[in-house]
């Protein structure tokens, strides 16, 4: 589920339509939960639907670390690549705003640690990185981790609304990091080895 300060908007011909915030999201904010409404879809489950579906499977999903796509309910599937995203994901299947999220400012994730099945290029926004690999989580996931563990103490001292979906042993885990009970675990643990599946 996507943060309820949101909306869909139409962005432009080149990126199309994104999720804005509608509000002001501060650095620390649970932008989204994988919640019991997501779908969670095996490769034999993907292979036996038709065309039409596994095109709407291609555009609007990702996979998690067991080689599934995951497709959202909500608009949380519009949700935009950027290789200077303004939410990372972590390891316990939410994302969290790594820095300030203004009004009518898109909400977007870096596309390299979604498990893509094939390399793509990304809009240019200047940034060293052109393109999003299969691989990126091996490469980047210290970078990411730095920023989510910058902002991740804050998650216990704001307002956050998705906690009402996320489950209690989650939010749990969440206290004991943000108190140095527990380490925080990498976002290493979400990636996927290409290697050793078949291609969807």
């Amino acid at each position: 589920m996507i943060h309820p300060d949101t909306e869909l908007k139409f962005i432009s011909k080149e990126i199309g339509y994104g999720v804005v915030a509608t509000k002001f999201i501060p650095a620390g904010t649970i932008t989204w939960v994988l919640d019991k409404l997501d779908r969670e879809f095996k490769l034999s489950e993907y292979q036996n639907l038709e065309e039409v579906y596994q095109s709407i499977l291609d555009t609007y999903s990702y996979r998690n670390n067991k080689g599934n796509l995951v497709l959202c309910w909500d608009i949380g599937r519009f949700v935009n690549h950027s290789f200077k995203s303004n939410c990372l994901s972590t390891a316990y299947d939410f994302e969290i705003a790594i820095r300030d999220i203004q009004p009518g400012e898109q909400l977007t994730d870096d596309y390299g640690y979604l498990n893509v099945s094939e390399p793509f290029q990304g809009i240019d926004e200047g940034t060293e990185r052109k393109i999003v690999y299969p691989d990126d989580l091996l490469n980047f996931h210290q970078i990411w981790d730095e920023k989510i563990n910058e902002v991740f103490h804050l998650i216990t001292q704001l307002n956050q609304p998705l906690k009402k979906v996320m489950p209690t042993a989650t939010w749990s885990k969440i206290e004991a990091i943000t108190k140095g009970e527990q380490k925080i675990v990498s976002t290493l643990v979400n990636y996927f080895d290409e290697s050793h599946a078949t291609k969807f």
